[in-house]
């Protein structure tokens, strides 16, 4: 919070906000009522904002694939090393397809980038892609360091 001074000797408070602001209604309707869901960089919502984390490419691959193989919920259908990208599917439960991305900004500051997409009778999915993806995210933090400045 910062204490501003007004022009007639009030005072008032003001709060800095740093490229925050609340979720429209419109975007809280996309998020529920949509069947897909993707980070980014510069995302709306923040728990889709795309991770950083102090690792190599090939690890960080290396680190998913394990993670999706050793699974019972998922099967890995195909991974591009070269492009850094893994797709994925769902085994049980609602049927899913994920794609995973892969990209090394600098030497041991790695992005990683989740596109979930479920396949369902209704066109929506009432959040269910979003909250794959900050699951995703919660496993992958166990096992790679997040960088939490994406400046560093």
């Amino acid at each position: 919070m910062k204490h501003v001074k007004m022009n007639s000797n009030r005072y008032a408070w003001e709060t800095m906000q740093v490229g925050v602001r609340n979720m429209s209604f419109s975007e809280m309707l996309k998020k529920y009522f949509n069947n897909h869901a993707e980070t980014g960089e510069k995302h709306w919502d923040t728990s889709l904002r795309t991770h950083y984390y102090k690792t190599s490419k090939d690890k960080a691959l290396a680190t998913l694939e394990n993670f999706f193989s050793n699974s019972t919920d998922f099967e890995v259908k195909a991974i591009s090393a070269e492009h850094g990208e893994m797709s994925v599917v769902s085994k049980k439960g609602k049927k899913v397809f994920v794609v995973a991305t892969v990209i090394m900004v600098r030497p041991y500051h790695t992005a990683i980038d989740f596109s979930v997409t479920t396949e369902s009778l209704l066109p929506f999915d009432f959040g269910y892609s979003t909250k794959l993806i900050n699951q995703l995210y919660t496993q992958v933090n166990r096992e790679l360091p997040l960088i939490k400045d994406k400046h560093m």
